[in-house]
C-alpha cells in the first residue's frame, strides 16, 4: 500500500522542524472554538495530531486510489456534451467523490461551515501530495481558494449559501478571470456587469482559459463601472452555473488533460456582488491569485517529486556498460541535482506558507473588534513587515517551484533516455503536465516583476537579516559566512540597479531574484541542518553488507546545504557580475539582434 505522505522523509522531517504550534494557535484563534465544534482542537498538540492524521489519510488515498487512475484520466480527458455540459474523465469523478468522502474539500474553511480550519502550510503539503498522484486533479482540489475568498470578503448570506457545500465537496468552483484579449493584463477585462432597475446584478460576455469552468460556483471578475477603464472599474461577482452560462468549447491542451479548461459565455447571467464595488481586482482577485500561486507552487512540487522517483528508480535498476547507470558520474550528478532542487523548492514553499499563515492570523486580530486595542496595535505593527515578506515570497515560490518542476521533469526524461520519451513511463506525462505551471496564475516573467520590487526595495535584505539571526550549529557556520558574502553582493547589485533605473531593474530582474532565492533557501537549509529534530533516514545500498544503513536527517541536510551553498556561491558571483555589467543591448540592439518579423505559413 502506497502512502504519499508517510513515504516522503523530507515532508516528515519538515512537519517536525517547522514550529506548527503558533500556526495552529492563530488558525484556531487561541483555541476558542474547542467544545463548540467537534473538529476544533483544544490545544496545539491536538491540532498537530489532527494535521498528521488528515495528511496520513490523504497520503493513503493519493497513493492507493488517485495515482492508479492518473494515466487513464490523461488519455480519456473531458467531454463537452451537446447540451453544453461537461463530463469529467471517469477517474476524476471517482477521485473527487473519494476526496469529498474523506472530508478534505474544506481544508482552510472555518469549522462553522464544516471546514477543517487548517493553516495554509498544511494545505500546501496536501496539495503537493495530491499533485504527485494526479496534477490534473489538483487543479480542482486546489480551487478551494474560491471558497476562502468568499469567506474573507463576501457577506454572511453569500457565505451561508456556498461554503457548507464547498466544505462537503458537493460543489466545485472556478476562478473566471481571463478573457480572449485580457490574459495576464487583467485590467483590460471587458466582461460587463450591470444592474437592472431593482438593483440586481447580471453578467454578459466571454471568458477564456477557465480552469474547471464547468464548476457549480463561479467567481467572476467583471467591469461594473462602464465609465472607468483599468482596475478601478472592476468588481468581483459570484454566480451559479446555470442555463445562462454556456461552455462554448474545451481547450485541446498539451497536458493536465483531466482538468477541463473552458471558454465560457455569460448571457445576462444573474450574480451577486462580492464585497464592495471597484475592489474586484486590486483587493479580492489579488488575494485570490496569491493563494492560487502558492497552490501552483505546491502542484509543481508534487509533479517534480513524482518525476524524480521514477528517474531515481530507473537509474538504480537500468544496466548499461555492465553497471547501473547511477554509477556514471553524469547521471549521478543529474539525480543529486534533481533531489537538491526539490528540497530547496519545498523549503521555500513551506516557509512562504508559514509566513502567509502569520499574515492571515495577524489580519484576523487587527479586524476583530473583540480583541483589545493593545493586541490590535501590536498585530498591526507586525503585520506591516509580514505582509511585505509574504508579498515577496509568494511570487518567488511560484517562480522557483514551477521552473524547478520543468527542469526536473526534463532531466527525468533524460535519465530514462528513449524510454522516458515513450508512454510506457509516466515521465512524458509529467513533463507535459509541468509545462503549464510556469504559465498559469501569472507567468514566470510576471512573478519576477512582482518579486523583484521586494528584492531591490529592502524587504529581502531585512528578511535575510532575520534568517541570518537564527541559531546555527557550528558545522554550518562556514556556510553562513558564504551566505553573508552573497548578501553583500546582492546589496551591491541593488545599489547599482537603483542608479541604472527601473527599466534596467526589470531587465535584470531574473538574476536579482535568483540570487535572493539562493540566499533564502541557503539559510533555510542551514536551519534544517541545525534542527533539533532527531530522525534517521535510509541510505542507498552501496553493495557492501557492512555499509551504513541510515543517516541522521540533520547530517544529510548539512551535506545538502554544503553542496547547495558552495556551488551557488560561484553562481551568485557570476550573476552579480552580469547585473553590474551595464549591458543595455536588449534595449539598443533589439531590432538588429532579433531580426525582422518572420512570415508564418
Amino acid at each position: 500500500m502506497a502512502n504519499f505522505y508517510r513515504d516522503n522523509d523530507d515532508i516528515q522531517f519538515l512537519m517536525q522542524h517547522i514550529d506548527l504550534g503558533p500556526l495552529a494557535e492563530m488558525a484556531e484563534r487561541g483555541f476558542r472554538f474547542a467544545g463548540e465544534y467537534e473538529t476544533a482542537p483544544a490545544d496545539a498538540a491536538e491540532a498537530i495530531r489532527n494535521y498528521d492524521l488528515v495528511l496520513n489519510a490523504l497520503g493513503q488515498l493519493s497513493g492507493d486510489f488517485i495515482a492508479p487512475r492518473s494515466e487513464g484520466i490523461d488519455r480519456e480527458g473531458n467531454t463537452l456534451n451537446e447540451d453544453g455540459s461537461v463530463s469529467y474523465a471517469q477517474g476524476i469523478a471517482e477521485s473527487l467523490n473519494a476526496l469529498a468522502q474523506a472530508d478534505v474539500m474544506g481544508f482552510t474553511l472555518p469549522h462553522e461551515y464544516g471546514g477543517l480550519n487548517f493553516p495554509s502550510t498544511i494545505y500546501s503539503i496536501a496539495i503537493e501530495i495530491v499533485s504527485r498522484a494526479d496534477a490534473a486533479l489538483m487543479n480542482i482540489f486546489g480551487l478551494q481558494g474560491i471558497a476562502e475568498t468568499i469567506n474573507f470578503f463576501a457577506d454572511e448570506t453569500i457565505k451561508r449559501k456556498y461554503l457548507t457545500d464547498f466544505a462537503a465537496g458537493k460543489v466545485t468552483g472556478a476562478m473566471v478571470l481571463t478573457e480572449p484579449d485580457a490574459g495576464s493584463d487583467l485590467q483590460a477585462c471587458k466582461l460587463k456587469a450591470f444592474q437592472d432597475s431593482d438593483g440586481h446584478w447580471y453578467l454578459h460576455g466571454v471568458k477564456r482559459f477557465i480552469t474547471n469552468g464547468c464548476g457549480e460556483v463561479l467567481l467572476v471578475l467583471a467591469r461594473s463601472e462602464s465609465d472607468r477603464s483599468g482596475g478601478l472599474g472592476l468588481s468581483l461577482f459570484v454566480c451559479d452555473r446555470g442555463p445562462t452560462v454556456k461552455v462554448r468549447r474545451l481547450e485541446d491542451k498539451l497536458g493536465i488533460h483531466g482538468s477541463p479548461t473552458c471558454e465560457l459565455f455569460f448571457d445576462h447571467t444573474p450574480c451577486e456582488l462580492i464585497g464592495e464595488r471597484q475592489r474586484g481586482l486590486v483587493t479580492y482577485v489579488m488575494s485570490l491569485m496569491n493563494g492560487a500561486r502558492i497552490g501552483i507552487a505546491g502542484q509543481s512540487m508534487g509533479i517534480a517529486e513524482a518525476a524524480y522517483r521514477i528517474a531515481r528508480d530507473y537509474a538504480h535498476s537500468r544496466q548499461q556498460f555492465g553497471v547501473p547507470i547511477e554509477k556514471l558520474p553524469a547521471v549521478r550528478d543529474l539525480v543529486i541535482g534533481m533531489k537538491t532542487e526539490i528540497e530547496a523548492g519545498r523549503a521555500l514553499l513551506y516557509e512562504t506558507s508559514r509566513v502567509v499563515d502569520h499574515e492571515v492570523g495577524l489580519s484576523k486580530i487587527v479586524e476583530d473588534p473583540s480583541e483589545s486595542k493593545e493586541a490590535q496595535k501590536e498585530a498591526k505593527q507586525k503585520l506591516r513587515t509580514i505582509k511585505r515578506a509574504a508579498g515577496m515570497l509568494t511570487p518567488m515560490s511560484k517562480y522557483y517551484c514551477s521552473e524547478m518542476c520543468n527542469r526536473v521533469t526534463y532531466d527525468a526524461i533524460q535519465v530514462l533516455g528513449g524510454s522516458g520519451y515513450m508512454r510506457d513511463y509516466a515521465s512524458e506525462r509529467l513533463a507535459r503536465d509541468a509545462r503549464i505551471t510556469t504559465i498559469y496564475e501569472g507567468t514566470s516573467q510576471l512573478q519576477i516583476v512582482a518579486a523583484v520590487r521586494g528584492v531591490s526595495g529592502g524587504t529581502c535584505e531585512k528578511y535575510l537579516a532575520e534568517l541570518a539571526s537564527g541559531e546555527f550549529s557550528d558545522s554550518v557556520k562556514d556556510l553562513v559566512g558564504l551566505l553573508e558574502e552573497g548578501t553583500d553582493r546582492l546589496k551591491q547589485c541593488n545599489a547599482y540597479v537603483k542608479e541604472a533605473g527601473v527599466d534596467y531593474m526589470d531587465l535584470f530582474g531574473r538574476p536579482l531574484v535568483d540570487i535572493a532565492i539562493m540566499l533564502i533557501t541557503g539559510y533555510l537549509f542551514c536551519g534544517q541542518a541545525s534542527s533539533r529534530v532527531e530522525m534517521d533516514v535510509p541510505v542507498a545500498s552501496n553493495g557492501q553488507a557492512d555499509g551504513p544503513k541510515t543517516i541522521s536527517m540533520t547530517k544529510r541536510k548539512e551535506m545538502m546545504a554544503r553542496r547547495y551553498i558552495r556551488r551557488n556561491a560561484e553562481k551568485i558571483r557570476a550573476l552579480a557580475a552580469e547585473i553590474c555589467s551595464g549591458d543595455r543591448s536588449t534595449f539598443k540592439e533589439y531590432e538588429a539582434l532579433a531580426g525582422p518579423v518572420p512570415e508564418l505559413g
